[in-house]
Formats: C-alpha cells, structure tokens, sequence
C-alpha cells in the first residue's frame, strides 16, 4: 500500500467516526421525542403524523438507508487490504 492510500483510509476513519458521533446525536433526538399513542394509526396513514412522530420516522429512516450504510462503506473501504497485503 503507498502512503498515499494510508493517508486515505486514515481520513476514511475519521470521517467513519465522525458520521458515527451524528448517528448517536439523531438516535439522541429519536429518543428523546414521545411516542404517541396513535402511533400504528399514524404509520399506517389512517391518522396524520404529529411533529414528534415525523421527525422519528425521518430519523428512523435516514439512519437505516443513508447514514449506517455509509458508515459501514467507509469502514470496509478504510480497512480494504489487496490480497497478499499483510493484514489481509
């Protein structure tokens, strides 16, 4: 591997973590917002979301399809070795 590659997958950790610190801060507010009642009702559109619900779901949502997934991309890009590469 050519510094230039370690240099790069260091960078990759740091912004691993940092993407990991958002995801603990939004997981902060999702829990932090009450649950309503009328939640089912609410998830399956019989009712409209109130403000807390929205933003949970958004939240919900935004971590699973974006955020992990990236973090995760990251983190395997950050640790790749070729084959035959000590640490392979």
């Amino acid at each position: 591997m050519t510094e230039d590659e370690a240099v790069a997958q260091a960078e990759l950790r740091e912004v691993a973590r940092a993407l990991e610190t958002l995801c603990l801060q939004l997981e902060g507010i999702h829990h932090r917002l009450p649950v309503p009642p009328e939640e089912d009702a609410m998830l399956h559109g019989e009712i409209p979301m109130n403000a807390a619900m929205e933003v949970r779901t958004v939240i919900e949502c935004v971590l699973a399809d974006h955020l992990r997934p990236v973090v995760r991309e990251l983190q395997d890009a950050a640790s790749y070795r070729q084959p035959g590469e000590e640490g392979a």
